[in-house]
């Protein structure tokens, strides 16, 4: 059974830093797997923050600069590392996973299979 977990989040303040990772297993062993990060907006949709597999990271325009995805790789783990964070920012992050590359592309919710339970990150000004 496939299990997304995040941690992290919290409150800041504007222009502070915060760092989410997320715990998955139960993939296939040398599956091409696909990880997103997304967030959600109170009265807004879903929608995604970057994307990484073997081949790279990308990212979409809003947090270009300061949002970085990378691997823990002591845990193999995939973290979010957030700074320059603007009250904008605020959401309910989740980590995605879901089986195939992610192929440089910027990809819908509906696109990935597993999800975490979210956790919350607020931003104030």
């Amino acid at each position: 059974e496939v299990q997304v977990t995040e941690t992290g989040g919290g409150s800041v303040q504007a222009g502070g830093s915060l760092r989410l990772s997320c715990a998955v297993s139960g993939f296939t062993p040398q599956s091409r797997i696909c990880m997103g990060w997304f967030r959600q907006a109170p009265g807004k949709e879903r929608e995604g923050v970057g994307f990484m597999d073997t081949d790279g990271t990308t990212y979409v325009k809003s947090v270009k600069g300061r949002f970085t995805i990378s691997r823990d790789n002591a845990k193999n783990t995939p973290t979010l590392q957030m700074n320059s964070l603007e009250p904008e920012d605020t959401g309910m992050y989740y980590c995605a996973a879901r089986y195939t590359y992610c192929y440089g592309g910027d990809w819908p919710p509906t696109s990935f299979n597993y999800w975490g339970q979210g956790t919350q990150v607020t931003v104030s000004s």
